[in-house]
């Protein structure tokens, strides 16, 4: 009977969440978007899914062949975009299933008809950037790299807020000054040079990027957190609990973290798209990912230095605002879902 009555508002927010066609219809394009990013290997990559050669069942994606396995002259690895491999592979007999994007993230295309950055065409649909990468393989890997890392970042910057602000809320007193003081001196520190100056002394990566920015992310969140904290700690549950000797840890789990919430899962979204941005950012400054990671940022910073190649600007911005505006539209339903005025509608 509890179990029911704690999922009713669950339920009602949930109902309210569906209602909202613009969200929940974003909700739905985004994670169908990031579902085929996560199998991008299978939607856009030089090597074929599956080859059938002279009886013989081969699987490129996850095995590296020579090329004199298919009748190729030299025991380096197999370019299957090379025409005479692809001859070799079209005889009677054999069998070959490519990616419906047969161009990977890293790949150049040695046998473009074209000069690089080259238009869109049949063999690459949205062109190819200034090496010679296919654009749509670019943007797909990169996708995937920006909402990998931006889910990340979130989920630190989530959990370190909750934490700052729990303590800070739940006790209060000394404990809620000291680290007020303490959010505002660090707040003061210079991100962007920190991340200039770090980037110069380390090498670039991924890991890196995510611990300074994380450094940073989770001060805004902690601040909701702890006026939830303040106003559900003087709560009759709360002071009931206390009275029977339930100690700090289980009050705060069981009773005052779970009516804490609200503004975490509203600002979810939120975080996200912020994350996103700071990491395209970052990559447009070149203080982003190492080279040669797909990136969003970069593919934008090429199409500042190659005005005339419209279509690296165009197609990468399109992914980067709808990707941002399905976040936003997400955020705005469950905003709605949440809001206690709108309990009873």
């Amino acid at each position: 009977m509890s179990n029911s009555i704690s999922a009713t508002p669950v339920r009602r927010a949930w109902r309210r969440f569906r209602a909202n066609r613009r969200g929940f219809v974003s909700m739905v394009i985004f994670c169908a978007l990031v579902g085929i990013s996560l199998v991008a290997e299978l939607v856009s990559n030089d090597r074929p899914l599956i080859v059938v050669y002279q009886g013989s069942v081969y699987w490129p994606l996850v095995r590296d062949y020579p090329e004199t396995t298919f009748g190729g002259d030299f025991a380096t690895p197999t370019d299957y975009l090379d025409p005479f491999i692809r001859e070799k592979l079209s005889g009677s007999g054999n069998w070959v299933l490519f990616a419906p994007n047969a161009y990977g993230s890293q790949t150049l295309n040695y046998f473009a008809k074209s000069p690089n950055p080259a238009r869109p065409s049949k063999d690459n649909w949205l062109g190819t950037d200034d090496r010679g990468r296919d654009l749509l393989a670019q943007l797909l890997y990169g996708f995937r790299v920006s909402v990998l890392f931006a889910l990340a970042l979130t989920v630190t910057g989530v959990v370190l807020g909750i934490i700052t602000g729990a303590l800070q809320g739940y006790f209060g007193g000394m404990t809620d000054l000291a680290f007020q003081r303490c959010i505002e001196i660090w707040s003061a520190m210079p991100e962007l040079y920190l991340l200039i100056i770090f980037s110069a002394i380390f090498s670039p990566s991924i890991a890196l990027l995510l611990i300074l920015l994380s450094l940073f992310g989770w001060m805004g969140l902690s601040d909701y957190v702890r006026a939830e904290f303040l106003r559900n700690r003087q709560m009759d549950y709360v002071r009931a609990a206390r009275a029977l000797g339930v100690s700090n840890w289980k009050i705060i789990t069981r009773h005052v973290l779970p009516n804490s919430l609200t503004p975490v899962v509203t600002f979810l979204p939120f975080r996200m798209s912020g994350a996103i941005l700071a990491l395209t950012s970052l990559d447009f400054l070149g203080l982003g990912v190492p080279p040669g990671t797909p990136s969003l940022g970069e593919l934008l910073s090429q199409g500042k230095n190659n005005i005339d190649a419209w279509w690296i600007s165009v197609f990468t911005f399109t992914v980067l605002g709808t990707t941002l505006l399905l976040l936003t539209l997400m955020g705005d339903a469950l905003r709605d879902a949440l809001d206690p005025r709108k309990e009873h509608a």
